[in-house]
């Protein structure tokens, strides 16, 4: 099992940055690509960006590239995502997520979330 705790919610005004943090506790080893997905009122929940532990490779959903960064340090099992520039459509619960394989589409670990609200 892997046990995952976000952490860097807030409220921000438009244009404002805050950085996530996830920790990652258990067996960690069982993981190999962590991702951040959010959820806003009354939509799906969608993915925002993944990063592999191994080798760092990174995605990033359209919506969000070039304003937000993903990172890791595998010392000390810990995701983060950085958000500059926000807009008030970023406004949603912010999850962190893990998966035993970088094959499969399917997250098996998760976090209980952040909110992130953004205000215009």
């Amino acid at each position: 099992q892997v046990q995952l705790v976000e952490s860097g919610g807030g409220l921000v005004q438009a244009g404002d940055s805050l950085r996530l943090s996830c920790a990652a506790s258990g067996r960690t080893s069982s993981s190999s690509v962590m991702g951040w997905f959010r959820q806003a009122p009354g939509k799906e929940r969608e993915f925002v960006s993944r990063i592999r532990w191994g080798d760092g490779s990174t995605s990033y959903a359209d919506s969000v590239k070039g304003r937000f960064t993903i990172s890791r340090d595998n010392a000390n099992n810990m995701v983060y995502l950085q958000m500059n520039s926000l807009k008030p459509e970023d406004t949603a619960v912010y999850y962190c997520a893990a998966k035993r394989s970088v094959y499969s589409t399917t997250y098996n670990y998760w976090g209980q979330g952040t909110q992130v609200t953004v205000s215009s």
